[in-house]
């Protein structure tokens, strides 16, 4: 057999691993984005498929199911999130299996972290739910939408419990949960939700005039009058009401960025790395849902994804610097014993070694929103015309639609810098023909 030389072997593995390691996500990932972020969506969405390129079924699917679902393309959507939960299964199954099985995967070693799956961040596989949720729900698999709110704030009380914390979060699950309960004429469970997000101070504004709405229809009278004690008087919606919910995607999500954090260790300072996330700055702050008849409403914080994923990758910080420290100590005692036995070459070579093999893992859900917002309106049954009107960005006329009592239709939106991508789901669309016919016959009648 032939003798290796373990200077050369090691040299030659580091400057693979220096290969390997200077190909970041953000950088295999750039071209999609910025197809993304310019609204060529289809684009985006072929190159975020492409798993061997982006390295990673989670963020493949997860990336390619945003695209596809911002281009209204709901088939697409669920094909892609299907991918990038089916990715994170195992994590996901840990999760839910309490949060000493979580913990448990946190802390598996590796040579490094970029090498391992990445099955996403405890929020990432959240929101993977709340996009399937999206999807079903533009497809009226209404059953489905519920499901998914459900799994998705397990997935997050996990978190929660692993932490012993409670993040301003879970209110996008549980709304869209909710809107599937009422959907389907189950108000007592949908209370359960919006009770929820009452009681978790996240969508707040939406939460809690829907509890008032609803509480007289379930018998529940003293939790009314303490919310209206609490909040004041919400208008009631007018007799045999239709109603528009606005879900809405605003601005573009956090990004990772790498640091180094020296570690005192008994053999002395250690250097190890570590990620954070970093808020991009948003042009655009929320919208505004008009009825051009009247009545308008600005769309609510649901929640901030960037705070959401700051603290989560925030409580892994320990995690992280503990896997780092220990690797770095085996490639301390790696490169003494180089050093001991080939010298000055050996030393530089396991210095090297442990330079390029300490990298900290940028992966992250790039397409994601800085936050998800909502609005209801609530309106007479009959034709109305509605424009959604991005604050700080366009406005975009949606059309006239024909309602019908206890009708809902829903509005889908997502804002890239000041641009402003919308998808209406429901309602009977009103011609221009109809509307000037509308318009002549009251013309004519007219004394």
């Amino acid at each position: 057999m032939k003798k290796i030389h373990a200077p050369r072997a090691l040299g030659a593995f580091a400057i693979v691993a220096l290969l390997l390691g200077c190909v970041s996500y953000p950088e295999r990932s750039a071209a999609a984005l910025a197809a993304f972020q310019s609204g060529r969506f289809e684009r985006a969405r072929e190159g975020f498929a492409d798993e061997k390129a982006i390295g990673s079924p989670f963020l493949s699917g997860a990336e390619a199911g945003t695209a596809a679902l911002t281009n209204g393309e709901w088939e697409r959507a669920l094909e892609h999130f299907r991918r990038a939960a089916e990715a994170a299964e195992e994590a996901e199954n840990r999760a839910l299996a309490g949060p000493e099985a979580l913990a448990e995967g946190l802390a598996s070693w590796a040579f490094n972290d970029t090498v391992r799956n990445y099955d996403g961040e405890g929020f990432e596989r959240v929101y993977v739910h709340c996009g399937l949720g999206l999807a079903y729900l533009a497809l009226g698999k209404v059953e489905d939408v519920y499901v998914e709110g459900r799994r998705a704030n397990q997935l997050l009380e996990s978190e929660e419990k692993l932490y012993e914390k409670s993040y301003r979060a879970g209110g996008f699950g549980h709304l869209l949960s909710a809107l599937a309960y009422e959907l389907l004429g189950e108000l007592d469970q949908a209370y359960v939700d919006y009770q929820r997000m009452e009681e978790k101070d996240v969508g707040t504004g939406i939460a809690w005039p829907a509890l008032v709405r609803l509480a007289p229809l379930l018998g529940r009278s003293e939790e009314r009058a303490r919310l209206e004690e609490k909040y004041g008087l919400a208008a009631p919606p007018p007799r045999d009401f239709a109603n528009v919910v606005l879900l809405a995607g605003i601005g573009l999500g956090p990004f990772k960025v790498g640091g180094q954090i020296p570690v005192p260790t008994p053999s002395g300072l250690v250097t190890v790395s570590a990620a954070s996330f970093q808020a991009r700055p948003q042009v655009v702050t929320g919208l505004r849902l008009v009825d051009e008849g009247g009545a308008s409403q600005e769309s609510i914080l649901i929640e901030r994804v960037s705070d959401v994923a700051r603290e989560n990758l925030q409580d892994r910080l320990a995690w992280q610097v503990a896997k780092s420290v220990a690797r770095g100590l085996l490639k301390r005692e790696l490169t003494q014993k180089l050093e001991k036995e080939w010298g000055t070459g050996g030393r530089v070579l396991g210095d090297v070694f442990a330079l390029v093999t300490e990298v900290p893992d940028l992966r992250a859900w790039l397409s994601l929103p800085d936050s998800w917002q909502a609005a209801r309106l609530f309106v007479s049954p009959g034709r109305h015309r509605f424009k959604l009107e991005a604050i700080g960005g366009e406005a975009d006329d949606l059309g006239a639609f024909e309602l019908a009592p206890g009708e809902t239709m829903f509005v889908f939106a997502r804002t890239l810098g000041t641009c402003l991508y919308v998808h209406v789901i429901g309602g009977a669309p009103v011609t221009e023909s109809q509307e000037a016919g509308t318009s002549e016959s009251t013309q004519g009648s007219t004394p």
